[in-house]
């Protein structure tokens, strides 16, 4: 047998596991020899009732996936080192108890405790009201922090694992954010990685289910805390332009790059960037520790994510001590804003979007430093310009 899948779920066949398990066999081997399994189960009690999470464990990673909110990662595990962050939300909570208009329009943060989580995917960027003016008519719609696709939970999931090449294991959900007269985008993404592998690979597409175009933004909240996060942690990156989101993120823009450790009383501070990419357009960003021997890589494609956010959360552990690489179709900012500058994307009826990102682990200090090469290279094709002040094409505070 050179291949096995299993549908979890699926709401139109009404399929759905409340548990369920795939792992290596005598009919069933993969090459490498580490021991995997790709394990569904159900959580129970509290607000993380009835969520389901699928935990795809190649035998080196793992990382934990939540089907219910929108196909995100809840946090991962790479040998002994920790995957994600310490949120003061600490389990899965499922969408249902969730108030999106909350704080007035902040709800979203109640969930919000995940490795990555996407945005969108007919809006993200803060809450407010985005306007628009066309054929004589105005039209207001009232948003909410960062859409609504990572509360929406998937409809069909299903697991497999192929023996053939190098042997993979994956996790492939659907997820659809549509409503009458409103948005009706669809989310198709898989997961991937090889047994042993450092690495995990995120595919998505985003397809236009209507009959009439479709605004469409999508922005990936991918979250470190401790070990890859520390007082003397560096971003490295390559830059082809970078400034701050903001007057406050403008106090440390000659340090925009590093950290502190947890810090009493910080207040967050966000950086937009344009970044390079090889002959293939791919770039990477890397987080690595203060001794420089751990680090957690993020590689993507530029032409479909041309924009990089870079979230700074540097308060005390008990509140959340993080740090967010973003990769996006735009910044988030109100999307009036985005649109204005060109950076809101429409899909033409029936029209799917693609995207690729990987999550590699680096836990040693040559690993990180063979990563750190392969960033200065990128870095010496352009001159990188980092401008001190906000840039108003950036974002609209000047």
């Amino acid at each position: 047998m050179s291949r096995q899948s299993q549908v979890l779920t699926d709401l139109t066949e009404e399929i759905w596991f409340d548990a369920f398990e795939l792992r290596g066999s005598a009919e069933l081997k993969l090459p490498g020899a580490r021991e995997w399994a790709i394990r569904k189960r159900t959580l129970r009690g509290g607000p993380s009732d009835h969520v389901d999470v699928v935990d795809l464990d190649n035998g080196l990673l793992s990382v934990s996936i939540v089907p219910t909110r929108g196909m995100g990662l809840w946090r991962g595990r790479f040998a002994n080192l920790e995957i994600g962050w310490n949120s003061p939300v600490k389990r899965p909570v499922n969408p249902s108890f969730i108030d999106l208009h909350d704080r007035n329009g902040l709800g979203w943060l109640a969930g919000f405790n995940e490795l990555m989580c996407r945005c969108g995917l007919s809006s993200n960027g803060p809450p407010g009201v985005d306007v628009v003016e066309a054929a004589g008519k105005r039209n207001e719609t009232p948003l909410t922090l960062h859409g609504k696709i990572a509360n929406t939970p998937a409809h069909r999931v299903e697991l497999a694992a192929d023996s053939a090449g190098n042997g993979m294991l994956s996790v492939r959900g659907e997820v659809d954010e549509a409503s009458m007269f409103g948005t009706g985008l669809r989310l198709v993404t898989t997961y991937e990685t090889a047994p042993g592998s450092n690495r995990l690979t995120i595919r998505d597409e985003v397809r236009n289910l209507s009959g009439r175009p479709l605004e469409m933004q999508l922005l990936y909240h991918t979250n470190f805390g401790p070990p890859f996060l520390d007082a003397g942690a560096k971003l490295v990156l390559p830059v082809r332009q970078a400034a701050p989101r903001d007057p406050r993120a403008a106090e440390d823009s000659k340090t925009w790059q590093t950290y502190r450790g947890p810090t009493a009383g910080y207040t967050e501070q966000c950086y937009y960037a344009e970044l390079i990419g090889d002959d293939h357009e791919q770039t990477t960003v890397l987080l690595r520790n203060g001794a420089g021997d751990r680090g957690i890589s993020v590689e993507y494609g530029i032409r479909s994510l041309p924009c990089f956010t870079v979230w700074k959360c540097t308060q005390p552990e008990a509140d959340g001590y993080v740090t967010g690489l973003e990769p996006a179709t735009n910044y988030p900012n109100l999307k009036t804003f985005e649109r204005k500058h060109g950076r809101v994307i429409t899909l033409a009826p029936g029209q799917t979007y693609a995207t690729q990102l990987a999550l590699s682990v680096h836990p040693t200090a040559a690993d990180v430093a063979a990563v750190e090469q392969r960033i200065t290279d990128l870095q010496n094709r352009a001159h990188a310009i980092v401008h001190d002040q906000p840039l108003a094409t950036f974002s609209p505070t000047t």
